[in-house]
């Protein structure tokens, strides 16, 4: 009897601890019975619950078959936190010019459209997303007055999700807290963006793939104004229009988990990862596979693309013909982490591409491309390799005279300009090797003459677009088939009255309209863009280094390989 009364005493008070906790505490126990529904359909398996509630917010699980908030079956009515629609924002099919300006390839019928499972979230908070939309989107919206409310904040935590979006971005805030300004007047590279309204964390142990389309422009049907003719757009204004797969119209923040080893794949018909403002990395591990550019943050003059920790491996693949890596409308700043991007081959973009001026202050840089944007002193060094011929892809890697890597990757793209930068750069003496392969340059003051490189600071003039490269465009230089140096591009003219600049003249003999009879440029002589001989080995001092006419001699020498 006494054992027995022991055993009931013991049964209450472990009774009592429980109810307890449930009164102090009822919120967490509600949500881990929650979750423990769906941790084997999509989240990973831990060995307590508490591992498996990590994330304090709100539970979503998609499904094609059903979506659940905190294992409730989603509402349907707008005034939740959490609702699905049929509502997706997309490019209709079968609109006249008075549209918009997209083309018939960027259309999409309404029974595309519809077949789309809209979840919407319009309350502030943590939103912890897992399972998978084979045709869905995620919108975050919380209203016309978010942009001011600085309690408009959003967080969505990327726990093994999948959504496959054929019509517009996947992933898309429009409306939640702006932190920065668009003033071009106060524009800075240094800007804080803690307090965004925008946020992912992409949770560690999970791999999450976003497949996204874009929108192109849509007009605001009342700000239509024709031409006299009517025949043209005279001016309109912007209703939508979303260039990435995975978007958001405020800045955004992206973290990782305390890991840091989450990793979110972003597979992009048109480009990958986009902010109409600011875009800050912390942490995580993401994958871009893009058709336009990977990364772009796209206010003119005023937005900055931050790296300060984290992984990007970003390799645009040329499905529309150009796309830089990484491509800031104004600042790049990496601050730390590992950036890995490949421009497009097929165009003259970059591996990373800035307006207004690219700091490398530390981590590891590997960018790839055929155009050199100028790189601002930074706080770090970097090399900068010139190839006289265009690598066709294959593993690079930069050794020190020890013979160890400093760094290397594998490329896919082809390619004319390579940076490397990392924290382990120091001053010495370093060999550039492709596959087995050792590679010969110059070192050069000024980064070399006659290449593809953008000014530092260079502006567009007010208007004009960076023009697209011509249809079957060769990074080799050599024009297509069909295509005449001598025209100018399209809608293109001089200024009236330009005349040559005071002083200067042609050299003797040289006729301004001469060209090759097959329109084909000569080989590039190996030294002729600096003095000096080439060298196995890339000397590189604090700061920025240049080496021009990289190439591998033997290739030349049996004349074989692309010529620029």
């Amino acid at each position: 009897m006494k054992k027995i009364a022991l055993i009931l005493t013991a049964a209450l008070l472990l009774t009592s601890s429980l109810m307890g906790c449930q009164k102090n505490d009822e919120k967490a126990l509600d949500e881990a019975n929650a979750t423990q529904t769906v941790e084997n359909e999509a989240l990973p398996e831990y060995e307590t619950t508490e591992q498996l509630r990590e994330y304090k917010g709100i539970y979503i699980n998609l499904s094609d078959e059903e979506i659940t908030v905190d294992n409730d079956l989603i509402s349907e009515d707008p005034s939740s936190a959490v609702y699905t629609a049929r509502d997706i924002v997309y490019y209709e099919e079968g609109k006249d010019f008075t549209y918009g300006e997209g083309e018939e390839g960027d259309a999409h019928s309404k029974e595309e459209a519809d077949a789309h499972t809209v979840v919407h979230i319009t309350k502030a908070g943590q939103y912890v997303l897992s399972g998978s939309l084979s045709k869905g989107q995620i919108a975050v919206d919380l209203g016309d007055d978010a942009e001011s409310d600085s309690e408009a904040v959003v967080t969505l935590v990327l726990n093994n999700v999948d959504i496959i979006c054929e019509v517009a971005p996947a992933v898309i805030f429009y409306n939640v807290y702006e932190c920065g300004t668009a003033d071009t007047e106060t524009a800075t590279k240094d800007v804080d963006t803690s307090q965004a309204g925008a946020n992912v964390i992409i949770a560690d142990n999970t791999e999450n793939t976003i497949n996204g389309s874009y929108v192109a422009r849509i007009y605001k049907p009342d700000s239509v104004v024709l031409s006299e003719d009517g025949a043209e757009i005279a001016d309109a204004k912007k209703l939508h229009k979303y260039d990435a797969a995975f978007y958001s119209k405020k800045t955004m923040n992206i973290n990782g988990g305390e890991a840091g080893n989450g990793i979110l794949n972003i597979n992009a018909a048109n480009e990958g990862l986009d902010t109409e403002l600011h875009l800050t990395i912390n942490g995580g591990i993401i994958n871009i596979d893009s058709g336009n550019d990977g990364i772009n943050t796209n206010e003119d003059y005023v937005s900055v693309t931050t790296v300060n920790g984290g992984k990007l491996n970003i390799h645009t693949n040329g499905a529309t013909g150009e796309g830089d890596g990484i491509d800031s409308n104004g600042w790049l700043v990496i601050n730390g982490g590992v950036v890995y991007a490949e421009g497009c081959d097929i165009s003259g973009d970059a591996g990373i591409d800035s307006d207004m001026g690219i700091y490398i202050n530390g981590g590891e840089v590997f960018a790839t491309g055929n155009m050199l944007d100028r790189i601002s002193e930074s706080k770090q060094s970097f090399a900068v390799f010139n190839f006289t011929q265009t690598q066709r892809g294959g593993h690079f890697a930069l050794k020190n005279s020890e013979n160890s890597v400093i760094i290397e990757n594998d490329v896919t793209n082809a390619f004319t300009y390579l940076i490397a930068s990392s924290e382990a750069m120091a001053d010495g003496d370093y060999s550039l090797w492709n596959g087995e392969v050792q590679l010969k340059g110059i070192k050069s003051e000024e980064g070399g003459k006659g290449g593809m490189i953008r000014p530092e600071g260079m502006k567009m003039p007010e208007g004009i677009e960076k023009p697209e490269m011509p249809e079957g465009f060769d990074p080799d230089m050599t024009p297509p088939e069909g295509f005449d140096r001598g025209e100018r591009p399209e809608g293109m003219q001089i200024p009236e009255e330009m005349e040559r600049p005071e002083g200067m003249e042609l050299p003797e003999n040289i006729d301004p309209n001469m060209r090759p009879d097959d329109d084909t440029r000569p080989d590039r002589p190996m030294q002729d863009m600096d003095e000096g001989e080439l060298s196995e080995i890339f000397t590189i001092t604090e700061g920025a280094n240049y080496f021009v006419s990289v190439t591998d001699l033997n290739s030349l020498s049996d004349n074989t390989g692309d010529s620029l």
